[in-house]
């Protein structure tokens, strides 16, 4: 096609249809043409390309319509009711439809499972029967297994305690082969990170082992199985998974994120990491606060935690961190974040693991003294046992995982 000089601002756009009229902006044919031959024109050094979706209507009058400004062109068709847009670029593409996904849980993780169902129309929540053979080995049955063929399919795992690994493994392994279209475990605690290295000849890194386990599940007809997971212990154990999962590592740090942006004193804010690990998780997603970075320092038998870097003086300290058990580092954290003269001190943990109901060891402060109480504890429902238990008691807030997995789901 020869090339049209933009100094040429009176070109108009020409087209090779019958019965052309110049005096009309609108072009008529009474005929049906098989095909019309567009010509690409400058007008008012606008260069205009036309495309036809169809022009299929044998009985129908067409007129064709120029809009300034870059407007689509419309192709009308007297006789119906609605005209046919083409734009003068690129081809317009549909909304991407969602992924019905049906959901498995187990007996754990029921609450969390609707409070996911709940966030999307696409989910559908599906069940198992968790029962028991007399020598206590699992009894397991999924219903309606013909009825997921074909479909997406997801199971929300908790592995708590070992007691209930091997029960909620045999459905892991189960559900893939029964040609469904994909398959998606979603563990939002991953239990094992914290035994993630060998420090002496003879340990056991059982991170690696539950890797290896969860790495091994059947293949379903759409290719591996996905992982999701959050705030998993130690970056590098993302390297522990085999080529035949795909995990997909989420973080709750975007639910802190929300809630401290709600606090009447937002603009006070600081974070301090209790130790190096968690400032290399964390930091990154939370550059935008000050910070300060406390570490361990032994002296004697005693592990003295000090500030490493940063200024509590004055501020709303929050402590993030990915896990607590026992929270004696927290604890610890928060004398000598307090003794630095922070006016407030709260906590975020997104595994509240708490064994033997050790979150009773945080109190809500009550008298502005925050060496003596936290002002907010927040953990995620990663834990649904924990959730249980600290469920309405201050200091302690429930920050939901349910809309991340939801649209976790839906990748």
């Amino acid at each position: 096609m020869a090339a049209i000089s933009p100094a040429n601002a009176t070109t108009a756009a020409s087209l090779s249809l019958p019965q052309f009229s110049s005096t009309s902006s609108s072009l008529s044919s009474s005929s049906s043409p098989s095909f019309l031959n567009f010509k690409t024109a400058t007008v008012s050094n606008r260069c205009v390309k036309c495309g036809v979706r169809s022009l299929e209507n044998p009985s129908g009058h067409r007129s064709l319509d120029f809009l300034s400004n870059g407007d689509p062109i419309s192709l009308i068709n007297p006789n119906s009711s609605s005209p046919i847009t083409m734009a003068a670029s690129a081809s317009e593409s549909g909304p991407k439809s969602s992924k019905r996904v049906c959901l498995f849980h187990s007996d754990e993780t029921r609450d969390l499972a609707e409070r996911i169902v709940a966030k999307s129309d696409c989910i559908e929540l599906r069940s198992i029967n968790w029962k028991k053979f007399d020598d206590g080995f699992p009894n397991l049955f999924i219903q309606n297994a013909q009825g997921i063929r074909g479909q997406h399919v997801a199971f929300l795992a908790s592995f708590s305690s070992p007691a209930v690994i091997f029960e909620q493994l045999s459905v892991i392994y189960a559900l893939p082969k029964l040609f469904v279209s994909s398959f998606t475990l979603v563990l939002p605690f991953f239990p094992t990170g914290t035994s993630e290295r060998m420090e002496d000849e003879g340990d056991v890194a059982t991170a690696f082992t539950l890797a290896r386990i969860l790495s091994n599940i059947p293949t379903s007809r759409g290719g591996p199985t996905s992982l999701v997971t959050f705030d998993i212990h130690a970056l590098q154990e993302r390297f522990y998974f085999g080529d035949t999962i795909l995990p997909c590592f989420e973080s709750g740090i975007p639910l802190l994120k929300s809630r401290l942006q709600s606090l009447p004193d937002s603009e006070n804010i600081s974070i301090a990491f209790p130790d190096d690990g968690a400032w290399k998780r964390f930091h990154k997603q939370l550059q935008h606060y000050p910070t300060i970075v406390c570490n361990k320092v032994r002296m004697g038998d005693k592990r003295i935690v000090r500030i490493k870097e940063g200024d509590a003086e004055g501020r709303h300290v929050v402590i993030v961190d990915d896990l607590v058990q026992s929270g004696g580092t927290l604890i610890e954290c928060q004398k000598v974040l307090a003794a630095h003269g922070a006016a407030k001190i709260s906590a975020y943990v997104t595994h509240g693991i708490f064994p033997k109901s050790s979150w009773k060891r945080f109190k809500l402060d009550t008298k502005g003294d925050p060496a003596e109480g936290l002002s907010y504890f927040w953990i995620t429902d990663s834990c649904g046992m924990t959730v249980k238990e600290v469920m309405n008691k201050p200091p302690f807030e429930v920050l939901s995982l349910a809309g991340s997995i939801a649209s976790a789901l839906q990748v």
